[in-house]
Parts: C-alpha cells; structure tokens; sequence
C-alpha cells in the first residue's frame, strides 16, 4: 500500500477550510512554510472597531507525525486526517497535555 503524502493532504485539507471562512469579514491566510513543515491558516483584519487576528489551524509534520497543535474547527482536523486515511497512530493532538494524550485514540509523540 502506498503511502500517504502527508504534506500534501494537510495543504489540501487547510486549503479547504480556508475556503469554507471566506464569509468571514477578515483575511483568511494560508501560511506553507514546507521546508519546516509548518501549515497554518489566520484570521486577520477588523471587525467594526475591533482588530481580529488568531491562529484557527496549526499543523506541524515532524518525525513523519502530523503535530495538530491548534485546532479551532467544528469537525476537528484530527477527524477529517483519520477519514482520508491517516492512521491515528501517526496523529499527535499536541494542543493537549503530554499526560493526557496517552486517554486519546492518538500518538503520544
């Protein structure tokens, strides 16, 4: 069985929610740092007086894990990688405590 090209995936998934934002008032950036492997999608701008900026999804790749260290989406990220095949094995929810993540369905680390 081949495997999945995680790089790949993460931009096609984030790519999608920044899609699905685009009825926000705010600038929705996707930022691809490949060579580090860091993926992000920001909210940036200003809602009537106040300025909006947060990080909605944070994705690292390191030691041929996917890192979710934010993940402000309704779904989950961890849900959407598990259903295009993504072994959970190879998922660390790392916006959790190290000594939690051993209850999760996921990696440790």
């Amino acid at each position: 069985m081949e495997r999945i090209n995680y790089r790949e995936l993460v931009q096609t998934i984030l790519t999608q929610h920044s899609r699905n934002d685009l009825d926000t008032q705010t600038e929705v950036q996707l930022l691809f740092d490949t060579e580090r492997e860091h993926y992000q999608v920001v909210h940036l701008g200003w809602e009537g007086q106040k300025r909006v900026y947060g990080c909605v999804i944070h994705v690292d790749i390191k030691d041929g894990k996917i890192w979710i260290q934010r993940d402000r989406t309704e779904t989950g990220i961890a849900n959407e990688l598990v259903a295009a095949g993504v072994a959970k094995e190879d998922i660390v929810l790392a916006f959790k405590a190290p000594y939690i993540r051993q209850f999760t369905e996921f990696a440790v680390g």
